[in-house]
Parts: C-alpha cells; structure tokens; sequence
C-alpha cells in the first residue's frame, strides 16, 4: 500500500467592484487596508506564496510556494482583482502552477471555478452552461492550459451542473463526503449506503450522468478538513502533519489518498500564521517520508475509479439541507443574532429570478439585431471581459456580428452584453450566505440587479424596476431601520447607480483638488477636457467646463457641461446637463465670469439654478476613494490646529502626567486624551515620512511608556510597515547603496525594540531573493579584496539577523 496526500485550498472571495466603477472602492472596515481584498491578499494570498520554515529557535530557514505542493483555485473574478491590484500575487500563483507540473507528472495543482460563484443547481442549463465556459476559458486565460478539474461554489452539485462539466471537458470536481448517497464496484453488486459522510474518501468515484457521459468525484476528508478550519488545527505545524497522517487506515489493502480541502482563506487570513502551519507540515510530510505529496490530476491518472456512485441532487459543503441556504430559511446562517430570520432569503431569489427570465427573451430579440446566435456571443464575451482593446473588440464582432456594425450598434451590443453579464454577477452565492439582508454581500447583489435593470431601461424603453420591486419588498430586514428589501434598494443601490451626469459631477469637484490632464482616466471612465474655465477670489472657486465621458466598458460616450462652486471648506454647490450644444456653454461662462467679477456669489447659483435645473451636486456625490481624500485635504489644517492645540497641552503636563503615573494614580481623562492623539500622530508622521528619526522615535516611545499611554498599534504597524516595504524596494533598486543598507539596517534594529509587531513580511522576501544574487556577488568582491564589500557583507548579514534569518556566516 502506498500512501498519498493532497491538500485542497478553495481560495475565494465575492466580487466587491463597485458595478458602475468596475473597481473595489474604500472599505473602512478592512483599516489599515484600502479594502478586504487588499487586506485578505496581505494576510493569506501573498503569505501562501511566500510561506516562512522556521528553525527551533523561530528563525527563517526557508522561503518557499506553498501553491506549487497543494491542489488550489481561486475565483476568477478575484484572480481579476489580482491582475490590477496584486500582479506581483498572481504571477506567483501562475508560476507555482507551473513548477507543479514538473513535480506532479505533468499534472498541475491549479483548478478552475465557475465563474462568478453562483450557486448551479439554482441556476437555469444556460446560465450553468455559460458560468462553467467562462470559469474554462478565463483558466485558460491566466494558466495557458485547460484545467482538469473545476471547483463548483460551495460544492453544489445536481447531476445536470455535472453534466455541464463533463460537456465541456472536465475530468473531476470535489465534493463534501455528506454529498454521498452510496456506492458500488464497477464489477457489479449491491449498493453501498453512505449516508452521514461515511463514504471512504481514500479512493476516487465515476458518477454516470443520464447524458451517458461520466466525471470523476473526490470526497475530501471531512473530520480532517473540519479540524482545520473549526479546530485551531493549524495552531502547530508538526500535529497538522500528524493529522494527516493518521488518516491512513493499515486495514485497507489499496493505495490511499488522504485528501482535504477548506477555504484556502484558514491558511492565514482565518487562521494567522496558517501559511507557515501548512509550509511545516508540507515539509515535514516529505522529509519524514510519512507520504508522497501529489494533487488531483496525478492521483486520477494512476488510479482511476473503479466504483460508481450517487450523490444526493441538489446538495452542498455548508448547508445540511441541501442547496437551501441559498434560497430559503432552512436554519444556516453564520451564527450570533439570536432572533433573527432568514425569512428574505426566498423572495431575494424570486426577484432575482424574475428579473432574469424578464431580461432573458428581450435580450435575445434585441440582441438578434447585431449578433448572428446572442447566447453563443454571451458565451464568448468572456474574450472581451479579458480585453477590451478595440482590436480585440473588433475581432469579437467579427466571429459574432450579423453585419458590419456601426459604433453605436456596437455599443449597443457590448451594453446589452454587459447587462447579461450583470444578470448573472447578482446570483453570486455571497448575497444569501450571510445572516441579513442588509448586509454588504446582499446589498452588492442587489447593486448587480440595479445596474441590469438600469440597461435595460436605456436599451428596451422598458422600465423593470416596479416589477423587480414588487417582489424584493417581501424580503422583511431583521434590522426595523432597514425594513425591506424594497427599502435597501432605494437606501442603497438608487443612490450608487451612475449616470454621466454624475460623472460628470465627480470630475467638476474633484478638479478643484487635483490637477487632471487633458484626458484622464477615472476607474473605467475616461474623460476628455475640451474646455475649462477656473476663476479665484480668496477662498471661493468657480470651475467651468465641457467634456466628453467615455464608458470603457461600452464605449458609449457623451458631452457633460459643469460648473462648480466652492466658498471653502466643504460648502461647494455643483451642476451638470448633458450638453451637446456649444454655444449655450459659453453664454454660461458669460454670464458666469461676469457675475464672479462683481463677487455677486448669489447671482452664480441663481444662474446655475437656470441653466442645470433642480439637479445639484456636493462632495457627498463624489466617488468614495475620492471623497475621503478631499475630506482629508479640507481637515488638514483643522487636525494640525488642534494638533497644536493638543501639544501645547501635552508639552506643559508632561511632567505631571509622569508624576500620576508613578503614584499609579488616575489622570484626568482629558489629559489621557490629549497625550494620546499627540503621540500616536507624531509616531505615525514619524513612521509615515521617507526619513525615520531614531533618536526622536525613541523618545516618542519613552514618552509613551512613561505617561501610560496607550499605542495605536494597528495604524502604527501599518504606517512603518509601509515604511519598510519603501525601503525595502529601493535596496533591491539600489543594493550597492550601502546608506541605504543602513537605514534598512537601523530601522530593522528599532522594530525589534518596540511594544508591538511589524509585519516584515516584504523586506524579508526581498533579502531573501537577494541571498543568491546581491549577497553572492559581493562576496566574491570581498574574497578580492574589495574593502567595501566587505562592510557591505557584514551590514547585510546582521540585517538578516534583525530580519529574523538564521544567517550563515561564511570564514573564508
């Protein structure tokens, strides 16, 4: 008998792009990270790539890509986020499914995924159909090969999602032992009941589809994958491996796979240090010879199935009932909100479903006006998501187009695409997962539905939005704030649905902040500045100006008229009209220049008043992101003044903060305050800067230890964090610079002597690499005699030391 293990991560997370913006926008509950993207890629996604083996004294043997020795997905909407946000993340991800192709017989570790994690036993065979497509061909995409085995969101299976799979040249998927009905040889016999899980998940199984076509399953190992995700298994890396391990049951005469799979979320987001638990227990495994690590692929090829079985249809990983969660108050849901329902779920997916079958067969007659078969077109879109160059655009429209398309019947089809596209996002399974209907997962959901219904009313003059309503009231919120999902939907998603007025509106506003060029790209907008007018008095600004917003998505496009006035602060009074005419744009700056010379300030809002209409705009319709940097730019002089103010304060009582401290005696809460925001801001301003002052960062900490004072630890790791990484990639620009060694060297030494932990994790890869480049260069020059080199080895490897690396000094 000889013995396998793989390790399965389903790395995933729902799309969060703004649906209007096609971008992720500022989540403050992700702080320090812009958003959880960023802060889950910092905590798993990046770690995983670049996993720590420790020594037994807690230093840093090795660096080494977990991905490349465990079988893995990632959704592919995430893998787009990665692609403009994390690319340094997602090369590393390729490569690794690459080297696992050398080390697994030419079979590699990476799987696809349906493609935006909609729940398929739910959906109907087209959107199956298109959802398994596009999971393929955006593998195809990223990987360069065709994926072997597709991930299925939550597992949900029925056996027309399988036959899906295996029509479209999938060889396996994996699924939850509760999954099993039973099983038997191919040889013939009885069937074997496995209810309850208890399906032997050493071995894969040939379900046969009504179709005659035929997939592999793999059952993971259910009480195993439990303990890493609910039982702190990951805590130690040694009993991780252990655990696997002991899996393996002598008894059993064949070989075996130990198989489990989790979130790939446990290994470091969920679970910290999980990346290093499992890059431990990997090695361990190997070098004990306790197993031979191996993933899906291989395993199939040298032991194909040799029992059939039956799956229960529809079920799932993370709902007992079957595929209820996701439409239904069958009793799930993430725990903690004792009182409430999930009663919203249904009438969410009646309105979805609604919304779907409403826009199905209008699609298809309008769509039939530009392409030859709109579903088949649908199905290749996915080329264009990928790229929306012009000649790759064009070259969509050549396989699908009836006829040469003009550029507004092209637009016209890429935006009835697009809203095809949407209909299928608002059924990611996230928006019913959770406990509320409020909640961010089924506001986002309901966010893809405003914008299908919003191209839909432009593209068929056909208003859907009462109908769509109709049902989505039923939904009741647990929250009586909140009451309804028709009430969410006017709160939330009414208020984010862009036009190019609002567009617009964020150019005008955000241009007396900041500089744009004469073409400037905004998300997935680009905006071109025919013309513009600013005139000055003091504080007060009024900005004029015509220009063309183009949707890059659509290529639709239109000219937007603006003017923009702001007293200071945040008083500022925007208007927008979609404008085609230039002669009724300069009489307004006529009209407005010469009123603004006679600092008639009324007379300006009254003429925009007559020329935009009720229509008006203030920072609280900017986009996010942009928001929260001209709120920052507004307060800054109001946070140095009281900063000021607070030092002032802080600098007299000092000295009787430290005599209460040493007394053990309360200090006035005001006092307490004050030394707080004063510290803590002059730590982070130290910390933020490109030149850290040792000597005054000390003495800010003796402060602070002396006075009692209470350290933002998360902001300041983030801001020296920050600081390192800074530093970090300009020694790997510049490793000869031995000054910047020093300071690299000096602020590793400060690190060590602070009262919270800095996350290292870039600097510590970046000297890594250098080991076998820098390091080995400059040997060689000390070897020579170089005298410089030699104080530049020397420096280099104690900051190893101060890094965390078991640093091997050479004699000779």
């Amino acid at each position: 008998m000889e013995r396998f293990i793989c390790i399965h991560g389903h790395f995933y997370q729902p799309p969060r792009e703004n649906p209007w913006l096609e971008a992720v926008e500022l989540q403050d509950s992700a702080l320090p990270y812009h958003d959880w993207n960023e802060r889950i890629a910092a905590e798993c996604y990046a770690p995983n790539a670049t996993a720590r083996i420790l020594d037994g004294d807690g230093r840093i043997e090795r660096i080494v890509n977990n991905y490349s020795r465990i079988s893995f997905n990632f959704g592919p909407t995430l893998l787009a986020w990665m692609q403009e946000r994390a690319p340094d993340v997602l090369h590393a991800i390729v490569e690794a499914d690459r080297v696992s192709r050398q080390i697994f017989s030419g079979h590699g570790s990476a799987l696809a995924q349906a493609y935006n994690h909609m729940i398929l036993p739910l959906a109907n065979r087209r959107d199956k159909h298109t959802q398994v497509l596009w999971g393929i061909r955006d593998f195809e995409h990223r990987f360069g090969r065709m994926p072997e085995g597709m991930w299925l969101p939550e597992t949900a299976a029925d056996l027309e999602s399988l036959d899906v799979l295996a029509e479209l040249g999938i060889k396996f998927t994996i699924l939850s032992p509760f999954q099993a009905n039973r099983f038997r040889p191919f040889s013939g016999g009885e069937w074997e009941d496995v209810n309850g899980g208890h399906i032997d998940p050493t071995r894969p199984y040939l379900v046969r589809l009504p179709s005659g076509r035929s997939l592999a399953i793999f059952f993971y190992d259910g009480p195993v994958s439990k303990a890493i995700a609910f039982e702190q298994l990951l805590k130690d890396g040694p009993q991780f491996a252990r655990r696997l391990t002991d899996a393996f049951d002598e008894k059993r005469g064949w070989d075996q796979l130990v198989n489990i799979a989790t979130d790939g979320e446990s290994y470091g987001h969920h679970h910290r240090y999980g990346d290093m638990a499992l890059a431990y227990a990997l090695q361990y495994v190997e070098a004990n010879q306790l197993a031979r690590l191996t993933n899906y692929g291989e395993y199939l090829e040298k032991h194909p199935p040799a029992h059939e079985v039956e799956i229960h249809q529809p079920s799932a990983w993370s709902c007992p009932h079957g595929v209820e969660r996701w439409h239904s108050d069958c009793g799930c849901n993430s725990g903690g909100h004792a009182g409430w329902n999930q009663q919203w779920r249904q009438p969410l997916r009646g309105a979805l479903d609604w919304l779907r079958d409403q826009l199905a067969p209008r699609y298809e007659a309008k769509a039939r006006d530009f392409l030859k078969d709109p579903w088949a077109a649908r199905d290749d879109y996915i080329a264009v998501i990928h790229d929306r160059s012009a000649e790759n655009t064009a070259r969509f429209f050549s396989r699908h187009a009836t006829h040469e398309l003009s550029d507004a019947e092209q637009v016209t089809a890429l935006r009835l695409l697009e809203m095809q596209r949407h209909a299928m996002l608002m059924f990611t399974s996230c928006g019913w997962f959770f406990d509320e209907l409020s909640g961010p997962e089924t506001v986002q959901v309901i966010q893809y539905a405003g914008r299908a219904i919003q191209l839909a009313n432009d593209l068929l003059d056909e208003n859907l939005e009462p109908g769509f309503l109709n049902t989505l009231g039923f939904a009741k919120s647990n929250l009586r704030e909140h009451r309804d999902g028709r009430d969410i939907y006017e709160k939330f998603v009414k208020p984010a649905i862009m036009t190019r007025e609002t567009i617009g509106a964020h150019y005008a506003i955000s241009s007396l902040f900041e500089s744009y060029p004469e073409q400037a790209r905004i998300y997935s907008f680009t905006v071109h500045q025919e013309d513009r007018q600013l005139f000055s008095a003091g504080q007060t600004r009024l900005a004029l100006g015509r220009i063309r917003v183009a949707f890059e998505i659509t290529r639709n496009s239109d000219v937007v008229t603006y003017a923009v006035l702001h007293m200071g602060e945040h008083n500022l009074n925007c208007g927008v009209r979609f404008d085609g005419e230039p002669e009724a744009y300069a009489a307004l700056v006529n009209e407005a220049r010469a009123a603004f010379e006679h600092a008639d300030f009324a007379e300006i809002i009254r003429l925009m008043d007559r020329h935009f209409g009720g229509a008006h705009y203030s920072l609280k319709n900017l986009f996010r992101d942009e928001q929260r940097r001209v709120l920052n730019q507004i307060l800054a002089a109001t946070r140095d003044e009281i900063h000021n103010t607070y030092r002032l304060i802080t600098d007299r009582c000092a000295p009787l903060m430290r005599f209460l401290a040493d007394l053990h005696a309360p200090a006035p809460k005001v006092l307490e305050v004050a030394m707080e925001l004063v510290l803590n801001a002059e730590l982070r301003r130290q910390f933020e800067s490109d030149s850290l002052d040792l000597e005054r960062v000390r003495s800010l900490l003796a402060e602070c230890e002396a006075t009692k004072v209470a350290l933002e630890t998360d902001v300041l790791n983030y801001a020296l964090k920050e600081h390192m990484d800074r530093l970090s990639d300009q020694f790997l620009k510049r490793p000869e610079d031995e000054a910047l060694l020093q300071r690299l060297l000096s602020a590793a030494d400060l690190i060590h002597s602070l009262p919270f932990e800095v996350n290292l994790w870039k600097p510590q890869n970046t000297y890594y690499g250098m080991i076998a480049t820098s390091l080995s260069e400059m040997r060689q020059r000390a070897l020579d005699g170089d005298e410089t080199a030699k104080a530049w080895v020397e420096k280099f490897l104690m900051l190893g030391e101060q890094l965390g690396f078991l640093v091997e000094r050479k004699t000779s």
